[in-house]
């Protein structure tokens, strides 16, 4: 069981010649044995007509017309005569000079003759003889031809057309598995480039496919499937890469309160209360960082809804403003029209969406950033104000791209992530996050949510 494995070739186009040069052996074996054995018919059937036709010659010298058969002698009878019987009912009247009727030609021929009618025979034996009978009519029994001829020349020449026929046979297959080879070789050269190409390629770094090269049908199918591959591959890379970033985002504020406590608390002795407030700070940030983890990687998940829920506005920002670092110089406020006004997504989930859009008023803001929820026709809106120097006109069309920002060197350490991330995480609410053009001075974001 484990011998035939290993004569099986492993490349494909070893198996496509096996395959090629077990067929043509197979189609080749038949053809061989039915033309050889076409080829010995028609040499024992010419045997035949040689035999008929020398016993034709021979019946024209016998003569069964009177009461007692003779034959005419003639000049060169001796050449009829040779291989030659000639019997007068059973009694034999002439045989081959040299001939005996006990060897085993001669009882062959006397079978024949006695048999009655026309027929032929072979006898066995190293060289074999083929025997066949002539019968004439007459008043005295008539007469009875038998004639013969030595097979062995036919047979010689059966043997050359069977050795000939396995000897093409040899060279027929040797091509057929070379010309396969090559033919195979050549039909699968584009999957050898298509292999090259994908090890070349990057499924992030470019934007080549297969789909661009002109390939036969059945590889330009392939080449779309692979193309399709490709594509997914990198939206899952690109999603990936997002994801990533976009926890290093937002795990960045609850670190930096944890280093910060820790770096308050590590300088001096600190008392039981100090110690006890720290530790209620990093627990918070840490609580904070377990949250984002879980509502960003279940956002992640492709397929599966949103984890509904309800919100109310008002507690919910007071806690998201609770969680940031206040710079000196800016006043955070939060208010609502209604003190109970809901929004129909989580707690932790609102908390992400409205999380980047304070980080960003507050980098921005000169003294002052504002909250303020309200009720509307569409749903929950929620207006995230700074007086801050406001968005540049030509930045508005990449404010929510991935990865843009309109000052890189402005000196702040943003990724250019956070709004992106918001309105990201807003839509798939069934939510939106929009920058306000119009407002001045400073910018204004609306964040648009579905109703408890």
């Amino acid at each position: 069981m484990t011998a035939l494995p290993r004569l099986v070739p492993r490349t494909l186009r070893g198996r496509l010649s096996l395959v090629a040069v077990t067929s043509a052996t197979l189609l080749i074996t038949v053809l061989t044995v039915v033309f050889n054995a076409v080829a010995r018919q028609h040499l024992e059937h010419q045997a035949d007509n040689d035999l008929r036709t020398r016993a034709a010659a021979v019946a024209t010298t016998i003569d069964t017309s009177g009461p007692v058969v003779r034959i005419h002698e003639g000049a060169h009878d001796d050449l009829l005569d040779s291989n030659v019987w000639i019997y007068a009912g059973t009694r034999l009247i002439e045989q081959p000079p040299n001939a005996t009727a006990v060897n085993r030609v001669g009882r062959a021929a006397r079978t024949l003759a006695t048999a009655g009618g026309q027929g032929c025979a072979t006898t066995g034996g190293p060289r074999p003889v083929r025997l066949c009978t002539l019968r004439l009519p007459g008043r005295a029994g008539g007469a009875g031809i038998v004639t013969a001829i030595d097979l062995t020349p036919y047979q010689s020449s059966a043997n050359t057309l069977l050795y000939g026929s396995l000897a093409l046979d040899a060279v027929m297959l040797a091509c057929t598995y070379a010309l396969t080879r090559l033919a195979v070789g050549r039909a699968l050269r584009p999957v050898g480039a298509m292999t090259d190409q994908a090890t070349q390629w990057g499924a992030v770094t470019t934007g080549q496919r297969f789909g661009e090269a002109h390939l036969p049908a059945e590889l330009a199918c392939l080449g779309t499937s692979l193309d399709a591959l490709l594509d997914r591959i990198r939206a899952l890379l690109r999603h990936e890469r997002q994801l990533t970033a976009e926890l290093s985002h937002e795990l960045r504020t609850p670190l930096s309160r944890i280093i910060a406590e820790l770096d308050w608390w590590q300088p001096r002795p600190r008392t039981t209360d100090d110690t006890r407030a720290t530790h209620l700070v990093i627990s918070q940030a840490a609580a904070s960082m377990h949250t984002i983890c879980d509502t960003l990687l279940r956002d992640a998940r492709e397929g599966l809804p949103t984890a509904p829920g309800t919100a109310l506005m008002l507690p919910t920002l007071r806690r998201t403003v609770q969680q940031l670092n206040l710079p000196d110089h800016v006043t955070l406020t939060a208010t609502s029209q209604d003190p109970h006004v809901q929004a129909g997504v989580g707690a932790a989930l609102l908390e992400r969406i409205v999380s980047p859009l304070l980080a960003n008023s507050l980098r921005h803001a000169r003294s002052q950033v504002a909250m303020h929820a309200r009720h509307d026709t569409d749903g929950v809106h929620i207006d995230v104000t700074d007086d801050g120097p406001g968005v540049p006109p030509a930045f508005t069309g990449d404010l929510f791209v991935p990865g843009r920002r309109a000052e890189p060197t402005d000196g702040h350490d943003g990724a250019g992530l956070g709004l992106p991330l918001a309105r990201r995480l807003a839509r798939s609410v069934g939510g939106d996050v929009h920058y306000d053009e119009q407002h001045t001075p400073g910018a204004r974001f609306t964040v648009r949510l579905p109703p408890a």
